[in-house]
């Protein structure tokens, strides 16, 4: 934790201190003013602990307020970085070329309030649309063919819903959109893959309510994501058994003799000392391989030993990004990003964007998906 904090209050913080710069270059505060601004950044940089703080001690509708100020404020503090570094970077090649050239090119200087006001304007816009963006809700869909999916039995619908965050932000109100869309398409199967809570599963009652609505044919299946860990495990089980769900914690099942469904815990269970953990090579080992197997994980990683032991993993926990252009930082530390990826060994991975938000409760350029997965026998299949 103490980690944590040193590395939030670095990175977050410097940011702050980036804007408190460029706020100063262009406006020149008085002293009385500059506390004034000093204090604002100081409660906005301080705001994501007092909403853990404030939710610990059961003052939830606190933790609301403070949290989507606070994240709200993140988002669009993100995205007013981004677009003012481009103008640093603009500014940087001006002087630099001045100086290769030997030629004053002080005149293509934009004036400091001109380059603190356009990010800032811009930073608002895209934060109200990605507000929008974070609740359109679409339905990514593929198609995949089997030989060990019997002609007779036709198609094998199996839906994909994951890092939903419900808490304090991601309320009943998101948590109906998305089960809207996924009753609509009729799954035959429906799976999470980590990160359905967050936080300390705040009242989420009606939210279980709607997730009990759905009762698919051959049943309801879950993993743990990092966010189950630090709701609290115990918890985040029962809301999960609770909403209809059978969890596999290192543990698979068989379902109507068609199709092996196995899932593992993540590894964020390791610190609380409550991760389950299994080769999963040897886990899939026990189970038919003549049926399809779908293994269920939310970090989008291919273990080694499970290679070509499975013919589909299912995973989210990137949220392809979520805020843009921050999806290539996260693609250096899971290459497999989003989409739908395919190896030598007739083994797949399908990453999901996911349907919620974590932190800022906005999403640009990385819209909320749940997925559709059609499992078909191998001759009616239609696309690769």
């Amino acid at each position: 934790m103490v980690l944590f904090l040193l590395v939030f209050f670095l990175i977050y913080g410097g940011l702050h201190l980036y804007l408190f710069a460029k706020i100063r270059g262009a406006f020149h505060p008085g002293f009385g003013s500059g506390l004034c601004l000093i204090f604002f950044l100081i409660v906005m940089l301080l705001a994501p602990i007092a909403v853990r703080v404030s939710e610990r001690y059961g003052f939830e509708s606190l933790s609301r307020i403070i949290s989507y100020v606070g994240y709200l404020w993140m988002g669009a503090l993100f995205l007013f970085i981004t677009l003012s570094l481009i103008f640093d970077f603009y500014h940087f090649f001006i002087h630099a070329g001045g100086f290769i050239f030997r030629r004053d090119l002080s005149h293509l200087v934009i004036p400091p309030l001109y380059a603190l006001m356009l990010p800032v304007i811009l930073s608002l816009v895209l934060n109200v649309y990605g507000y929008f963006e974070a609740k359109d809700v679409r339905t990514e869909r593929i198609t995949i063919g089997s030989s060990k999916i019997p002609e007779k039995t036709g198609r094998i619908r199996i839906v994909q819903i994951t890092d939903i965050h419900l808490g304090l932000v991601v309320r009943e109100d998101r948590m109906r959109r998305i089960i809207e869309e996924v009753i609509k398409t009729e799954p035959d199967i429906l799976v999470s893959t980590g990160d359905l809570v967050d936080g300390q599963i705040n009242n989420l009652d009606e939210a279980m309510g709607l997730l009990r609505e759905i009762r698919p044919k051959y049943g309801k299946y879950a993993v743990t994501g990092n966010h189950e860990f630090f709701a609290g495990l115990d918890q985040a089980l029962e809301f999960l058994g609770n909403s209809g769900f059978t969890v596999l914690r290192g543990e698979g099942v068989t379902v109507a003799g068609l199709i092996n469904i196995i899932g593992v815990d993540d590894p964020a269970g390791i610190r609380y000392g409550l991760f389950k953990g299994v080769s999963e090579g040897e886990l899939l080992s026990r189970f038919p391989r003549a049926h399809f197997t779908v293994l269920l994980k939310h970090l989008p990683i291919v273990e080694r030993d499970a290679s070509g032991m499975f013919e589909l993993q299912l995973s989210g926990h990137t949220h392809g990004g979520q805020i843009f252009p921050f999806c290539f930082i996260t693609k250096l530390f899971f290459p497999f990003h989003e989409g739908n990826f395919t190896f030598r060994n007739n083994s797949r991975l399908y990453v999901s964007r996911g349907a919620g938000t974590w932190g800022p409760p906005i999403r640009f350029l990385s819209p909320p998906e749940i997925t559709v997965i059609d499992i078909v026998h191998e001759k009616k299949c239609e696309t690769p």
